[in-house]
């Protein structure tokens, strides 16, 4: 049996291709799972477990049949759709986790994040991550109309891209840099929880890393973006393997 991992799907009426992707692994493959866990930005935007959107109501019907077909779903919150709220999980059949989780893989603990809070050099992001989870922030923004926070939303996502663009095109050094992980921010946080496996997602460089926390071997995997192709990452008792699906 394998658990299966999966992140940045980003699901978007604007891409249903990908949206049909990701319908045919939960039908397939991932009903022999052992579990499946999703690591964050499932959506390209969420403004709230109330928005009747269509593709909502699709990606909880599916995952709510796979949870039914006896196969534990477990959701964390990225930095897209970090406002997932009880709602949705309930109808969804899906187990919200906590922003750094810790589970058992086969006998090992390891250590599970969506990955933005280990991009410390982003100053700017940091400072809007900060904003946005504060739980005053949270619910005065889930008390203003729907229209207007789907407006915000595509508003932020819109100033995202431009200051991404204009920061690959100043510097591409720099954006290498602010737009993944910290090494030291990575070092630490393994250290602190005493695990040596992470698996995160949100930086879209699908990779296995071999690291060195203290004397201690580590491994950091990333999990890769559903933008032009999936990305899975497989783990059973044997070891793990990250593997693409193609469109």
């Amino acid at each position: 049996m394998t658990t299966l991992f999966i992140s940045d799907l980003h699901l978007d009426p604007e891409r249903p291709e990908v949206t049909r992707l990701f319908g045919d692994f939960i039908d397939g493959e991932a009903r022999g799972a052992d579990a499946l866990y999703i690591l964050g930005d499932l959506f390209e935007a969420w403004v709230g477990d109330d928005d009747p959107a269509e593709i909502g109501a699709f990606v909880a019907a599916r995952l709510r049949a796979l949870s039914d077909a006896g196969v534990p779903v477990f959701f964390q919150h990225g930095n897209r759709d970090f406002l997932v709220g009880r709602d949705f999980a309930r109808r969804a059949g899906a187990t919200l986790l906590a922003e750094s989780a810790v589970v058992m893989l086969y006998g090992r603990p390891t250590l599970l994040m969506h990955g933005d809070s280990l991009c410390t050099d982003d100053l700017a992001y940091q400072a809007f991550r900060a904003q946005t989870r504060d739980p005053a922030w949270r619910a005065g923004f889930l008390a203003q109309p729907l229209a207007a926070r789907l407006a915000f939303a595509a508003q932020a996502r819109a100033a995202s891209q431009q200051r991404q663009q204009a920061l690959k095109h100043d510097d591409r050094t720099q954006f290498e840099t602010v737009t993944d992980v910290s090494p030291a921010a990575v070092h630490a946080t393994l250290a602190r929880y005493g695990i040596d496996t992470l698996i995160h997602g949100h930086t879209h460089r699908p990779a296995i890393h071999a690291l060195d926390i203290d004397g201690r071997r580590a491994r950091r995997v990333v999990l890769g973006d559903w933008y032009t192709q999936g990305s899975v990452l497989r783990v059973d008792a044997d070891g793990m393997m990250l593997d693409t699906l193609p469109l």
